[in-house]
């Protein structure tokens, strides 16, 4: 397959000025229509416990599917999915996995230094003992 650049190569190698000046009008035409179109969501919703709870009301009394409940409230699906399926973002509870996981985040992205964990002390293994007696099957 050939590409729009190659093909008006091949239009210029074979004098076909006529198909190089049509190829020319649509490619203004195209240009002259074109326009940037907005994203379905710019930046997604901040998930709160009242937009969790607007989305269990809207999956209980539509027939609206993951997708469309996260179209309508500014979401994706997979955020819709974790509060319908799992109860996530039901609180505010700064302790819940989804804030703690948020929260680290947000750090990284302020590049803040990773917490450091809190040193683990080595525990002490008593030494085994050797001169245990061990039974085998020929001393029954």
């Amino acid at each position: 397959m050939a590409t729009l650049k190659e093909f008006e190569d091949a239009l210029r190698e074979h004098g076909m000025n006529m198909a190089l000046a049509l190829l020319e009008r649509l490619r203004e035409r195209d240009r002259a229509t074109r326009t940037v179109k907005p994203a379905r969501r710019l930046t997604g919703q901040k998930m709160t416990p009242e937009l969790a709870r607007a989305i269990l009301d809207l999956h209980a009394t539509t027939g609206m599917t993951q997708q469309e409940i996260a179209f309508k409230v500014g979401v994706n699906q997979g955020r819709v999915n974790e509060v319908i399926k799992r109860g996530k973002w039901l609180t505010d509870d700064p302790q819940a996995p989804e804030a703690v996981a948020r929260d680290k985040a947000k750090a990284r992205l302020r590049g803040e230094p990773k917490p450091k964990k809190a040193a683990v002390k080595e525990k002490k293994v008593a030494p085994r003992r050797t001169n245990q007696g061990q039974l085998a099957l020929g001393d029954l």
